[in-house]
């Protein structure tokens, strides 16, 4: 029988240096991994927490944006004649009379003063020619109500006065007022502006209650601006504000308040409504943004850079001044160096075990037959191998270098006439 090629053999050989080369060289990249793996769970951590940080920070950050990305600007200019005549509201003037007493106490009320006493421009009016006025009992007292619809305030000082009187059995007098004025557009009536509140008279001096009677005057001072809002489509709005407020007449002590009651001098609460047009100036009303889009996410890439920065400050940190993490690099080499060398060891036994077998196989003794299947890969042959066959196959192959590899000592009708099957023994 001619001797077996020794192409297969050869090229086994050249397969176990080449896989060995390959092994040598991803050993060494793997020398490294260990410190790169010990380095990326470290830094996986700091990186999760810092990703925490940042999502809270953002978050913080869109809260801001969304709610307070706006804020209202308000800017005083001169006032113009023509801009003044197009501020046309709906105002109301309610002044409420803290007593016990009703609207069949109240005297004088249909006369309108316009300027100063003494001026040029001293006039006085009926009352009824600039707004609508009336009287009506609640139960806090008698409450007075000025409306004026669509109308245009007057430019300089206005003057409304009335009075309370005695009647038989229902003295004039009272412990304060409580005042609601309100201003609105003409053409919507979504927007108002307005101003509210109570007068008493403990809480405008320090000398204790007291009762408003007597010829004296109490006078509520009303201010009114103009106030244009460019954020709600250019709506016009007379803003009302208390500026001041005198007391009139008024007493402290029970005697002296029993000696007026006797009196009918002072029978009389007076009061006057003082209003005044502040027409020098405009306030305009608009709102800015803060903070757009692009500001936005700037804000968002520093907070991200600074997260960033500070964990892996911690983490060089940890590095530089931990010495556990130091000396773990050398450790896990020894390790790796233990698991290399196995795993070298068993491609060694697997290329053996696919090259010639595996020593103890099956015996084909005169006593028994004992077979143990086994089936490695993709190398399925069937074949019955004798022992002496094997042991000659062992030696024909160690000695490839003389090219002399294959089966010499094997009948060749017995090869193909029975199954020839691998047996390995552990």
């Amino acid at each position: 029988m001619p001797p077996a090629s020794p192409a297969p053999c050869l090229l086994s050989w050249f397969a176990f240096w080449v896989d060995g080369m390959t092994g040598l060289v991803s050993s060494l990249e793997d020398d490294q991994k260990v410190v790169k793996k010990r380095k990326t769970e470290l830094g996986g951590m700091f990186s999760v927490a810092s990703w925490i940080l940042f999502v809270g920070l953002l978050t913080t950050l869109l809260y801001q944006f969304i709610t307070k990305r706006s804020i209202e600007v308000h800017r005083v200019k001169p006032a113009k004649a023509s801009e003044l005549k197009s501020f046309n509201n709906d105002m109301e003037f309610n002044i409420t009379t803290l007593s016990s007493m009703s609207c069949s106490h109240l005297r004088g009320f249909d006369t309108l003063v316009i300027g100063t006493p003494g001026s040029i421009d001293y006039k006085i009016s009926p009352l009824l020619t600039y707004a609508n006025y009336s009287c009506y009992d609640t139960i806090w007292g008698p409450t007075i109500s000025l409306k004026c619809s669509s109308c245009q305030v007057l430019l300089g000082n206005h003057y409304i006065s009335w009075q309370f009187v005695d009647l038989p059995n229902s003295p004039a007098m009272a412990v304060g007022f409580q005042f609601n004025i309100t201003a609105k557009d003409h053409a919507c009536n979504k927007h108002v502006s307005f101003v509210s509140g109570t007068l008493k008279s403990e809480s405008l001096t320090c000398d204790g209650p007291k009762t408003f009677r007597g010829p004296d005057m109490s006078i509520l001072k009303i201010h009114l601006f103009p106030q244009k809002f460019k954020n709600l489509h250019n709506l016009q709005l007379i803003q009302p504000l208390l500026h001041d407020f005198l007391p009139g007449s008024s007493f402290s002590d029970v005697i002296d308040l029993r000696a007026s009651l006797q009196s009918s001098l002072n029978g009389v609460v007076n009061t006057v409504l003082y209003i005044r047009y502040l027409s020098d100036y405009i306030v305009e009303t608009d709102k800015e943004n803060l903070l757009g889009l692009v500001g936005f996410f700037a804000d968002a890439g520093g907070l991200y850079a600074i997260t960033l920065a500070i964990f892996l400050y911690f983490l060089l940190q940890c590095e530089a001044r931990i010495k556990k993490l130091q000396c773990e690099d050398s450790v896990m080499r020894d390790i790796r160096s233990q698991r290399r060398a196995q795993r070298h060891w068993d491609k060694l036994r697997k290329y053996v075990k696919y090259t010639w077998g595996r020593s103890n196989l099956v015996v084909k003794s005169r006593s028994r037959r004992r077979h143990i299947s086994l089936r490695i890969g993709s190398f399925h042959v069937q074949n019955v191998v004798p022992e002496d066959f094997l042991t000659g196959i062992l030696k024909s192959n160690v000695a490839c270098s003389n090219q002399v590899c294959g089966v010499s000592n094997i009948d060749k009708k017995s090869m193909t006439m029975k199954e020839i099957n691998l047996h390995t023994f552990v």
